[in-house]
């Protein structure tokens, strides 16, 4: 018995300290993934945020701050990912909310931008650039839609905002693109 307990007490031990050593670790990797981000290394950021995630996927902040990291680097892709794994994990925090509509927002008039660059020269447009434009146009409808249902998602957690005139501004800019878009789609 006496043996079983002592083995118990080690293998609790082990855990613990291996917990400890985690979160200290996961610190540091926040710790430095925000001295990246203050000098605008949010490639550098991004690495440090997501060793972190790996480590403990459990913390909402290290998913909003990879979100702000990717928005900022211009990876949309990758800011939505972890901005909807943080909401997942905390969904009254509001921020992901705006930084989520920001990043679709963001997202869809980059796709945007590659349609009408690519339209200037639609005399030479092949059928597969005519049909990824016509995609990246449905995308950037489905983004704005998105991006507005999480403004207003944002609005209806914090209905006291300071910036409630520029976040209802937003989700009309967003509702005029989806409605002038989809009239040509």
């Amino acid at each position: 018995m006496k043996k079983a307990l002592l083995i118990a007490s080690v293998l609790f031990i082990a855990v613990v300290s291996t917990a400890c050593i985690n979160n200290i670790a996961v610190q540091e990797l926040n710790n430095k993934a925000a001295e990246y981000m203050q000098k605008g290394d949010y490639e550098s950021a991004m690495n440090r945020l997501q060793a972190s995630i790996d480590l403990d996927a459990s913390m909402y902040e290290t998913h909003y701050n990879l979100g702000i990291a990717a928005l900022n680097a211009k990876k949309y892709d990758k800011a939505i990912e972890a901005l909807e794994n943080g909401i997942k994990i905390k969904p009254d925090y509001v921020d992901f909310y705006y930084s989520l509509g920001s990043a679709q927002t963001s997202y869809a008039d980059e796709l945007v931008e590659q349609s009408v660059s690519t339209d200037k020269s639609a005399s030479k447009q092949t059928e597969g650039e005519k049909t990824q434009n016509i995609d990246n146009t449905l995308k950037a409808i489905e983004l704005k839609q998105a991006a507005a249902s999480n403004f207003t998602k944002y609005l209806e957690l914090n209905p006291t905002a300071e910036d409630k005139e520029n976040v209802q501004e937003l989700i009309k800019d967003c509702n005029t693109f989806i409605a002038e878009k989809s009239v040509k789609e």
